[in-house]
């Protein structure tokens, strides 16, 4: 399905679930449902950001860091990916403060699931620089490129479309478990929904239609990580012929 499409049921869906809202008598809960969503697009858009730089440092130095720089990344890799996230929340917002470092919420949100979702990104990434022909680094060695300047103008380029299906997939993961920030007092769209319920009683509609307001992002995120990916073997495609 073209990212528009995908874009265009996103919106259709987010937008039906308001309209929803307000015919059920709900209208008045719709600025605050609105609050919520936009504190759940803060935490997925900064905690993406995290996760792609921690998934890129931990993925060099995986492949080519100093020993040391490599036990420290894999150490990194297998607390993240082997403990709970709502764990690693609670202890960056419950425990750091014992050790004097007091973090908004927000940003105790973002770092947490960031790194969360890095640490499994980053065997993504490993893994689609590794799929890169070996062949590649040694056209670039023949052609005097530095290391650096191989990674990052020939491998990751090659890597990156490799990288975006499962990429996409983390990043709705991610936006998924955005609900979770709601235990350290942020006013998420799974916050805003629970105090509704609570002060309405009306169960099956609020949590049936916060339902299809996640599947609106969740869309939206798929659509920006399709466009992106043709984009990318457009212009891969476009550098062979001109190669």
């Amino acid at each position: 399905m073209p990212p528009w499409q995908l874009l265009l049921i996103g919106v259709s869906s987010f937008g039906l679930a308001l309209l929803a809202f307000a015919s059920l008598g709900l209208a008045e809960f719709i600025p605050s449902l609105l609050r919520g969503v936009v504190v759940t697009i803060q935490i997925t858009l900064g905690g993406s950001l995290v996760a792609v730089l921690a998934a890129l440092l931990a993925a060099a130095a995986k492949l080519y860091g100093h020993p040391i720089i490599r036990a420290i990344a894999s150490a990194y890799v297998e607390l993240f990916r082997g403990t709970s996230a709502l764990v690693q929340l609670f202890w960056l917002f419950y425990v750091l403060p014992h050790f004097g470092v007091t973090l908004e919420p927000l940003t105790v949100g973002i770092a947490a699931l960031g790194l969360n979702v890095g640490a499994y990104g980053a065997e993504v990434v490993r893994g689609a620089i590794l799929a890169v022909p070996k062949g590649q680094w040694e056209a670039s060695t023949a052609l005097n490129f530095s290391g650096p300047q191989t990674l990052f103008k020939v491998i990751l380029p090659q890597a990156f479309i490799g990288m975006l299906p499962p990429w996409g997939n983390l990043l709705i993961e991610l936006l998924k478990a955005t609900a979770l920030v709601s235990l350290i007092t942020l006013s998420d769209l799974a916050f805003i929904a629970q105090q509704l319920n609570q002060n309405t009683l009306r169960t099956v509609e609020i949590f049936s239609l916060v339902l299809f307001l996640y599947l609106g992002l969740s869309l939206a995120i798929t659509a920006g990580v399709r466009a992106l990916e043709q984009r990318a073997s457009r212009g891969l495609s476009r550098q062979r012929m001109d190669g």
